[in-house]
């Protein structure tokens, strides 16, 4: 599968938008000035919320990826040329 400007639409806009819902979900639930790295280091709110949505981006990013990845790929029919795709 060739990675076209198509295929990283497929891709990157689901995931933004679900990293931005999921980052709306946690940190309702969660204060990021609670959250405490290694049990002693902390950061500002920024940090954290822009930190939690770039992972959640990625994560999603991911899952998006593999299923693209994991999907039937088109087989052309007798009636379509084969060096076209």
């Amino acid at each position: 599968m060739r990675l076209t400007r198509r295929t990283l639409m497929w891709i990157l806009w689901p995931s933004f938008l679900i990293a931005g819902a999921t980052s709306g979900v946690v940190f309702a639930l969660v204060d990021p000035l609670d959250v405490a790295f290694f049990g002693y280091l902390t950061a500002s709110r920024q940090v954290i919320y822009a930190a939690g949505f770039f992972l959640f981006w990625i994560m999603a990013a991911a899952s998006s990826a593999l299923s693209l990845f994991m999907a039937p790929g088109r087989r052309p029919g007798p009636w379509q040329d084969i060096s076209r795709n």
